[in-house]
């Protein structure tokens, strides 16, 4: 079997809807897959941007709740679950990019503004497992068949939102109904969907899902774990990080379950949109430039000195964050380092929103010291890209990250990534040491330990290099010039396609 028919499950797409680079890559991923010859279809919840920027094509398709005629007994979303009316799903077209979605509506569970997954005061939504589970079974429903003209070859499911459509599956299946391959991306072990057992009724999970070789965790429901255990294919999104998920430390409670399923467990490193992300052609960055003519990166450069209010100098290397500012970014270690590094003449740029505490440090750094450090709280795409354009170094000192992308915009952009040796950092960035200077193959700054000790070495190293112009500049053509491209991760995830058909 040669799957072709690929429908891709997902709770946010760049641009209409973006919390982090779960968005990037389903904006970045379906195309690359259909130019290599599969068709994609996306499954989206009907959040308000995702309507918004949604064209609508064709007939509503009601979605049946569980316990209705032809389901099996006790399986799927128990009717009221979702308010109103019987949920349905609208065909259509993303409008600013022309990919063909399915929207899932259902009254009561995402006609709300703000964050998807998180209300007001930060909370998970109070209904955030009804939410997911409607999405999980209109995979389901059509992966065996709901919509008649169109049956899936494949059901690629991301993350926590989309792992009950794989329990759901496997009961349908069991039932007779015509199951599609599955394959599971895991994008942050971290997040795990994890809700109590008194919810198993409503979400029609029957006892026949429920023990420790099913959805059960320590007596709760882990959606995560449905889509480990029940999918034929699990992919995550970097060799190495497909490696340390089954250790202890970085395995989050479920190591054991990825270490059985080792053999169908696949890195595969994410991709850059070269339509977004093109230091050449970025219109959020002109004029622009490329690894020859680096003319447009300074003005870059100076550009941003001016909109974060930093003293003026090309000389100043200047650090970049773009990032949650949380400890799972190593982003707690980066007050601590803050006055050397403006000690040895160096400036920092920091974009992004996270724990109270870390922000708090950053934003009385800023204050410390005034025109070399600036600090913006929030989310703002076109800043991502004029921060990322006009600095020297983009810190990326994670506890874990699984691929991270903050990293290949960098090396796009010739912002050398300072990363910690884990996951997709080090399967991506190159130190600068003699031994890889010296063969051309160094294209950023790496520290192993998660240590104040550790990043300030980095640093200092970042500042030696500066002082080697023509080193710097080698190091930057090559990093500019090194492509992760969604083509070749298409072509990876194809092959992970065809083995789930074939051994599932």
């Amino acid at each position: 079997m040669n799957p072709t028919k690929v429908l891709y499950v997902c709770s946010e797409v760049y641009p209409l809807l973006k919390t982090g680079g779960l968005a990037d890559v389903s904006a970045g991923l379906p195309p690359a897959l259909a130019a290599a010859g599969a068709e994609v279809r996306l499954l989206l919840p009907a959040f308000p941007s995702l309507v918004a920027g949604v064209t609508p094509d064709g007939a509503p398709l009601p979605v049946p709740a569980g316990d209705s005629a032809g389901l099996p007994l006790g399986l799927g979303p128990r009717p009221g679950t979702a308010q109103g009316p019987q949920p349905w799903l609208q065909r259509g077209r993303i409008t600013a990019t022309g990919l063909s979605v399915w929207l899932l509506h259902a009254p009561g569970l995402y006609e709300r503004p703000g964050n998807p997954y998180l209300d007001e005061a930060g909370r998970p939504w109070a209904d955030a497992a009804e939410q997911f589970a409607w999405l999980g079974w209109a995979a389901a429903l059509l992966g065996t068949g709901l919509d008649r003209t169109w049956h899936p070859d494949v059901v690629h499911g991301h993350d926590w939102h989309s792992g009950l459509a794989f329990a759901y599956l496997h009961q349908l299946g069991l039932g007779g109904a015509r199951k599609p391959a599955t394959v599971f991306t895991i994008h942050n072990l971290a997040y795990q969907g994890v809700f109590p057992a008194s919810v198993r009724e409503r979400l029609g999970l029957p006892d026949p899902l429920f023990h420790l070789n099913g959805i059960e965790y320590h007596g709760q429901i882990s959606f995560l774990k449905a889509g480990l255990k029940y999918s034929d294919a699990i992919t995550t999104v970097s060799p190495t990080y497909a490696h340390e998920i089954t250790g202890q430390e970085q395995g989050c409670g479920l190591d054991g379950v990825l270490r059985q399923r080792h053999a169908v467990l696949h890195g595969i490193l994410n991709g850059v949109d070269d339509a977004v992300w093109n230091p050449a052609a970025d219109p959020l960055v002109q004029p622009g430039f490329d690894a020859e003519h680096l003319d447009g990166k300074a003005q870059a450069k100076a550009r941003l000195q001016r909109q974060m209010q930093l003293q003026p100098s090309q000389n100043a290397l200047l650090f970049c964050v773009v990032s949650r500012l949380t400890e799972q970014k190593g982003l707690h270690l980066l007050p601590g380092v803050v006055d050397e590094l403006v000690r040895r003449g160096g400036q920092l740029a920091v974009l992004g929103t996270g724990d109270a505490p870390i922000v708090a440090a950053l934003q009385a750094c800023a204050a410390r010291h005034p025109g070399q450090v600036a600090v913006h709280i929030g989310y703002d795409e076109a800043l991502s890209h004029a921060v990322i354009a006009g600095s020297d170094v983009i810190l990326v000192p994670s506890r874990f990250e699984p691929c991270g992308l903050t990293q290949l915009y960098g090396l796009r952009y010739g912002t050398l990534p300072l990363v910690r040796a884990v996951g997709g950092l080090v399967d991506t960035v190159t130190d600068c040491s003699l031994e890889n200077l010296d063969d051309g193959r160094a294209s950023g700054f790496v520290f192993h330990d998660l240590t104040e000790a550790e990043l300030l070495s980095a640093i200092r190293r970042a500042f030696a290099l500066q002082r080697r112009p023509a080193d710097w500049r080698a190091v930057q053509r090559h990093a500019m010039g090194l492509r992760f491209d969604w083509a070749r991760a298409a072509t990876a995830y194809l092959q992970v396609y065809q083995q789930a058909a074939a051994h599932p």
